[in-house]
């Protein structure tokens, strides 16, 4: 898969949460924002960045939930 470089960082962190989803007994819920906003404040340069950001890793995740849910009703 290729990643544009403007969506590395992003990219990246959206990566380095693969541990910190909410799971509930239907499966997935959603990212754990409370371990998102600490690695996005050392990730961002500045407040603007810090919002592209957050708003690319909510882009991330509503697709993998998508897929996620996909993926459990194939079963």
């Amino acid at each position: 898969m290729e990643v544009w470089p403007d969506n590395h960082a992003a990219f990246s962190l959206f990566i380095s949460l693969g541990t910190q989803w909410r799971v509930g007994m239907g499966g997935a819920t959603g990212l754990d924002y409370s371990a998102v906003y600490p690695l996005l404040d050392r990730a961002a340069k500045d407040p603007q960045e810090w919002d592209e950001m957050f708003s690319d890793i909510q882009v991330m995740e509503g697709a993998a939930l998508k897929q996620m849910s996909e993926n459990r009703s194939d079963t």
